[in-house]
């Protein structure tokens, strides 16, 4: 008999996850196509010159254990120091012995067994490792650093100003009493939970650099997804306990490190870990096309029977019959290449889904300049990125490569490798600029601001993402018509950030597609566990309780 066929549009977490899952689980034949060079979309590692850059950031945790047992059967952890674990003084929780689990028999190292236990992973002798990392974020505003996610500590006080913070307070009282009952859109969200004051330093300027557009055209659906749970009430109880306990210093140091401190990171970024799954699905028998794209796909008796991909190459086209079909483009693009065209309805919603765009200018230095307040320049920081909240420049973070992994850069001991985030619209100013203006506007910005020294620039290079982020304004508020019309197709899923238009972090990604496999296997149609991920009101990266 022949294979059922699954066509996956997209090699990114989401679409590599359902090739893998249906290769180990199922019968069913995947073909994944990516439009373009790169594995792994916005979870790619780019190569410029030996320096590596990640997009975006990908730290590799999640609180769901299915996800992170996904990851560590591909990749063992660690079981000695990496290249800069004595000299940086990591506390690492070394494993001794790893399982890897391979997807067939052909891609494990003998040919023959599946499962291979690995003794005391070393990186600096094994590729194929996933470290863990120290995890420190935070904002730089008004030369001072400050924790991200923003707490009320004694030290945050006193770098914003007694006076401020009382005001700060006062302002939150206020709004405490006096709510905004319209929590449509995300200034009410906002002021709502941390008080006017507070919102207008760190959230207000810093968001609508993000987006694009003012907070209040900006669904609160994404301020509930990022600032699940926190609200400056919850913060200062905190404080007023640190004053109150016995051990001031404990109290703030425990409260300081109430997030995730560690996570896990492949050792050449996070593209390492989607190039070795899609090797895997290669050698057991799964398709991977790149330079491919779906340009159709073709409807028939409620079902999706088939789809045009057309070689980006050569510009042909195929038609491939399929039983399956998954998702991961954006659903604008979906809408408009589907055969009958969905209702007018269906269209109209999915044209006027929005997206904002990514780019990232990398400079090689021969060091840091980063001047804080009250103390010498630092030649270097911990920090995996740095949210940057100085008015007059338009960059929004800051990413430190070499403290991601060591291996990301090729002279670590000598350079630092660092990448400017900005967020534009395609084919506005920034994206069209050209790559050498862009860089000399980062040098400036990061000068600017008290970062770096233009003498100590040795390189640089441009990466754009466009669709990076699905953006919660246009006609995000009718996508239910979208979801509606998809629901009623039972082998048609949308999975993914962009597949689903919803601002999933990698493990989230990644769960939908092993919940549709499981909905396949199962013979489920309805898709609501699909929908129900990452719903969940709890922030992503605070410590399970």
């Amino acid at each position: 008999m022949t294979k059922k066929i699954a066509i996956i549009a997209g090699a990114g977490p989401a679409g590599l996850t359902a090739a893998y899952e249906l290769l180990k689980r199922t019968d069913i034949h995947p073909i994944v196509l990516e439009m373009t060079d790169a594995i792994g979309g916005i979870a790619q590692t780019y190569n410029y010159k030996g320096n590596r850059i990640d997009i975006g950031g990908h730290r590799f945790f999640s609180k769901v254990d299915r996800v992170m047992d996904w990851w560590f059967m591909i990749m063992p952890r660690q079981g000695k120091p990496s290249a800069d674990t004595i000299e940086k003084q990591h506390e690492i929780d070394y494993v001794d012995e790893s399982i890897v689990e391979y997807l067939c028999s052909q891609c494990s190292p003998d040919g023959k067994t599946v499962k291979v236990t690995m003794k005391d992973v070393d990186p600096e002798k094994e590729d194929n490792v996933m470290l863990q990392r120290p995890r420190v974020s935070r904002i730089f505003y008004r030369k001072n650093f400050f924790p991200y996610p923003i707490g009320i500590t004694f030290m945050v006080a006193k770098r914003l100003g007694f006076w401020n913070t009382f005001m700060i307070g006062m302002s939150y009282i206020k709004r405490h009493f006096f709510p905004l009952k319209d929590e449509t859109y995300l200034d009410a969200f906002y002021r709502n939970r941390f008080g006017d004051r507070l919102y207008k330093t760190f959230f207000e300027a810093y968001t609508e650099k993000v987006w694009g557009v003012p907070c209040s055209q900006i669904r609160a659906d994404w301020g509930a997804q990022r600032v699940k749970g926190l609200s400056l009430k919850r913060a200062v109880m905190h404080a007023i306990k640190d004053l109150l306990s016995s051990d001031f210093k404990k109290q703030q140091e425990e409260r300081e490190t109430s997030l995730i401190t560690r996570f896990f990171y492949p050792k050449y970024g996070p593209g390492q870990m989607w190039e070795i799954v899609t090797e895997q699905i290669k050698k057991c028998g799964g398709e991977v096309r790149m330079r491919s794209r779906v340009s159709g796909v073709h409807v028939e008796g409620g079902q999706v029977v088939a789809a045009t991909i057309e070689d980006m190459t050569t510009g042909k086209t195929e038609r491939v019959g399929c039983d399956y079909f998954f998702s991961t483009m954006p659903i604008k693009h979906l809408a408009g290449m589907m055969t009958p065209h969905p209702p007018s309805r269906v269209v109209e919603v999915a044209e006027g889904l929005y997206y904002r765009d990514f780019l990232t200018v990398g400079l090689l230095l021969k060091k840091l300049h980063v001047h804080e307040k009250g103390k010498a320049p630092q030649a270097d920081v911990p920090d995996n990125w740095i949210y940057i909240q100085e008015g007059g420049v338009r960059v929004g973070r800051v990413q430190l490569f070499n403290n991601w992994s060591p291996y990301m850069v090729k002279d670590r001991k000598n350079t630092q490798w660092i990448g400017l985030e900005y967020f534009v619209n395609e084919g506005g100013d920034l994206w069209v600029m050209e790559d050498q203006a862009l860089i000399q506007l980062g040098i400036s910005e990061m000068v600017k601001i008290g970062m770096i020294r233009a003498e100590d620039v040795l390189d640089g290079c441009v990466l754009r993402m466009p669709k990076a982020y699905p953006a919660y304004i246009g006609s995000y508020t009718q996508l239910g018509i979208v979801r509606e019309f998809v629901e009623a197709i039972p082998n048609l899923f949308l999975v993914g950030r962009n597949g689903m238009h919803r601002y999933n972090n990698q493990d989230h990604s990644m769960l939908t597609s092993m919940l549709a496999v499981d909905n396949i296997i199962a013979e489920r149609t309805d898709k609501s566990n699909l929908w129900e991920v990452n719903l969940d009101m709890v922030y992503h990266e605070e410590k399970k309780k």
